[in-house]
């Protein structure tokens, strides 16, 4: 979640460049998309090219679930007329930083942030994408009255564990000391956010919430991709002071998807303050998606192995306001289903 609600923020991963890719690219041009299974696939698995993809965003300051689709990871078009799938009911009546997991299950569990200063998230779920569960609050902060907020909760399946784990940015005050205070100006509170997470087999019971990542310093919006044996998180250094800020995308590597997760790498996302990042490995090409939110537009970087990364935002086009979401796999025959809706 970006730190000022009046400057609004986003963003989140796809497939890769042409000049990267030029050989998956004339596939996806060139061939028909096949029907797929409904089941989904397993979290390690890369996406092959042509495969049918879905971007999870918001405009605005949260008006709702939108929709986009590609097939080959660079041309994004708006669903439904660029109109929401769902809108916000609960909390503070906002839908920011969507993201959807396709479970085992066969369900696509929603979670977002429902207000800039909310105790909990959103949750809803849909077998297709179009008719949704009533939303329902997940107080996950409400052991913790100081609490500021509850930022970008993400979901990510743990096939180890057979469980979802769920995390998200909080501030607590006075919790990280040593960190306190970096930004406190006029309105802003100074908000100094580590990453909790719960876990949950069925979204109806959930685990005591925790500390799930502390990397010393300031950090908001995690995901989580699975990258052979090791698990990885790309976050947000929202770092204020010293000066000059961070306010770049990093990586921390773990043996298991609940942690611990360490070896934080440089950053990967050069000069331009970036966040709300989103991760998906096309072919054998891992590309990440991000919000250039002092610029107002998306960034795109691509890798054939999480060290060395090449910046792809020259090709990549998405629906205009486009703001913080999650990108995933679909089959054919729902993106089918959903391009009828209007």
């Amino acid at each position: 979640m970006m730190l000022y609600p009046l400057r609004l923020r986003h963003s989140m991963a796809l497939l890769c460049g042409m000049a990267v890719l030029p050989s998956l690219m004339l596939a996806a041009e060139t061939a028909p998309v096949a029907a797929a299974s409904t089941t989904p696939k397993p979290v390690e698995t890369a996406v092959p090219a042509g495969e049918p993809l879905l971007f999870t965003y918001f405009n605005g300051n949260g008006d709702g679930l939108h929709l986009a689709w590609s097939t080959d990871g660079l041309h994004w078009s708006a669903l439904k007329n660029d109109q929401p799938f769902i809108l916000p009911t609960i909390g503070g009546k906002l839908m920011r930083d969507p993201c959807i997991w396709h479970g085992p299950d066969g369900l696509y569990h929603l979670v977002w942030t429902t207000g800039w200063n909310d105790h909990g998230f959103g949750y809803a779920e849909s077998k297709d994408l179009i008719n949704w569960s009533e939303q329902k609050n997940v107080p996950v902060m409400e052991g913790e009255p100081t609490a500021l907020n509850t930022w970008a909760p993400e979901i990510f399946y743990d096939e180890v564990d057979k469980e979802y784990l769920i995390f998200w940015a909080t501030t607590i005050p006075g919790k990280f000391p040593e960190t306190d205070g970096q930004d406190k100006n006029g309105s802003n509170p100074g908000y100094n956010h580590r990453i909790y997470f719960v876990r949950t087999k069925d979204f109806k019971t959930f685990s005591k919430t925790e500390l799930f990542f502390n990397p010393g310093f300031n950090a908001i919006d995690a995901t989580i991709v699975k990258d052979g044996a090791r698990y990885v998180m790309v976050f947000k250094d929202e770092t204020n002071a010293p000066f000059p800020p961070q306010k770049n995308l990093k990586l921390a590597f773990a043996d298991h998807a609940a942690g611990p997760y360490g070896k934080i790498t440089a950053p990967i996302t050069g000069q331009e303050w970036a966040e709300g990042p989103t991760a998906i490995k096309i072919g054998d090409q891992w590309c990440v998606y991000f919000d250039k939110y002092r610029n107002g537009r998306y960034g795109l970087i691509t890798s054939p192995d999480l060290e060395h990364w090449t910046d792809q935002t020259d090709k990549l086009s998405v629906p205009k306001g486009i703001r913080h979401g999650t990108v995933f796999r679909v089959p054919a025959e729902t993106l089918t289903a959903l391009q009828k809706e209007q």
